[in-house]
């Protein structure tokens, strides 16, 4: 027959480490502030669930059996892991540490947020993240993710939520495109250019696919479709056409050059959310504080650019 498995009792464990720490029932008492024999009755308990002897008892007092050294060495071992872990988290006070999940859309993650992640990992260099970029919506309050940045307000149940900014989807083509096949003056001057955006059928945000649908209905000779915005990006960047793109990498890519300043998609709502259960998290606040503070800095910029160059607000 298999052998019944013996659950052990906690607190008769903790009382086993202090005698066998003391070497003394009293001693051991002492530190616990229980009687003598009250931890003697502990002590025998805890044999008699094993069913072996943990001490050997003389005039001087109580030495291990081979079987209690190896249940010392167990209780030691979950004593160091305790004072580590206590230790831990009374430091997490003032540090942060640990695997964060994060969840976004793959152009906001790989073309806005992984590029500024360096700043935050010298703040907090023992910060685990775990980036997880797809259109699809994973469940927050499921734990899928710790924190989500989203193009859209959450509707799930028990989230914090906080709107980051607005962003609208733009026309951009690089100088060296625009002086090679000619800036549009009007829409109906696209014909002749390369259009790069995503198919309106890709997931992606709907004012984006409500502008590439558009765009696309004019007649345009020549398209390049990418299924994410990060590719979108890279054909702009190399000069393959006139693409459609959001507004906030205008401030990190200052090649980019505006075309068709009227043309532009509706206001997107973006929003950072994590599950209320993790309104205490360091890492969470970290986090958030950290994505406040540059998209702070991108409304800066933005502000300043629009103040040089009315055509790109």
């Amino acid at each position: 027959m298999p052998q019944e498995s013996t659950v052990m009792d906690w607190d008769k464990l903790r009382i086993f480490h202090a005698v066998a720490d003391a070497g003394s029932l009293t001693h051991a008492g002492d530190v616990l502030h229980l009687s003598q024999s009250a931890v003697s009755r502990q002590i025998r308990a805890l044999e008699d669930s094993l069913g072996t002897t943990l001490f050997h008892r003389h005039a001087r007092g109580l030495i291990l059996t081979e079987q209690g050294e190896l249940l010392f060495e167990a209780t030691s071992s979950m004593v160091r892991k305790l004072d580590t872990t206590a230790a831990r988290i009374r430091d997490s006070e003032e540090s942060v540490f640990g695997e964060l999940k994060v969840t976004t859309t793959t152009g906001f993650g790989t073309m806005w947020l992984v590029p500024r992640l360096a700043k935050l990992y010298e703040r907090y260099p023992d910060l685990k993240i775990d980036l997880m970029l797809e259109e699809r919506v994973l469940d927050l309050p499921m734990r899928e993710a710790d924190v989500a940045i989203r193009m859209k307000e959450p509707n799930q149940q028990d989230l914090i939520r906080r709107r980051l900014l607005n962003i609208r989807m733009r026309l951009y083509a690089t100088p060296e495109y625009l002086a090679k096949a000619g800036v549009p003056e009007t829409l109906e001057d696209l014909g002749p250019h390369r259009l790069i955006c995503q198919n309106p059928q890709t997931p992606q945000v709907s004012s984006g696919a409500v502008l590439s649908q558009m765009l696309l209905a004019r007649n345009i000779s020549s398209t390049l479709m990418v299924n994410n915005y990060f590719g979108v990006l890279q054909g702009v960047l190399n000069h393959v056409g006139i693409g459609v793109l959001p507004d906030y990498l205008s401030s990190d890519f200052p090649n980019l050059t505006r075309v068709l300043p009227d043309i532009q998609s509706g206001e997107v709502p973006v929003f950072l959310a994590f599950p209320e259960e993790l309104r205490a998290s360091r890492r969470v606040a970290a986090f958030r504080d950290f994505v406040l503070e540059e998209i702070q800095s991108l409304r800066r910029q933005q502000t300043e650019e629009q103040a040089t160059d009315p055509s790109a607000g």
